[in-house]
């Protein structure tokens, strides 16, 4: 098995076609919502991306074939004062599960946040989601707590449209 980790070039057609076909097919999951996301979306999705400064996309290929890959944002810790990166989308296609292709990609994430200077790497996972939560533990990461008085740290969002 032939495992190659690439940074996206959003320019790029196949780089392109990959990463929405992937994230379609995490959106697809269960885990990732149950629904395709819809076609304008994905569509624009490249264009959108490359006119960001702030995102990045790591392609997992097996055999020359999409197998996984992780979105990453560029956010900014004010306490440490520093960019940080935040892991909002990490998917494997269940074909090639349990190869160590989140190991790998997170592995990649970490080598590039450490060349940017950047202070932490941030996510958030599903409670019930225990497969990617013992991943993410594996890769280093833990719930997060300024003070264990106050907790964890929750997530939450409201939608705006």
């Amino acid at each position: 098995m032939s495992v190659e980790i690439i940074e996206a070039d959003y320019r790029n057609s196949r780089h392109g076609a990959d990463l929405v076909f992937l994230l379609n097919a995490y959106a697809k999951d269960p885990m990732g919502g149950g629904e395709a996301i819809a076609e304008e979306v994905l569509a624009a999705l490249p264009a959108m991306l490359a006119a960001r400064t702030d995102a990045m996309t790591l392609l997992a290929y097996v055999d020359g074939q999409p197998a996984a890959l992780l979105n990453a944002f560029e956010g900014f810790s004010t306490f440490k004062g520093k960019p940080l990166l935040n892991v909002h989308d990490m998917a494997v296609l269940p074909a090639y599960r349990g190869r160590g292709l989140s190991q790998a990609l997170m592995a990649a994430l970490e080598e590039r946040a450490r060349a940017r200077g950047c202070c932490k790497l941030t996510l958030e996972v599903l409670e019930g989601n225990q497969v990617a939560r013992q991943a993410y533990i594996k890769a280093g990461f833990a719930g997060y707590e300024l003070d264990p008085q106050m907790g964890k740290a929750l997530f939450w969002q409201k939608n705006l449209d």
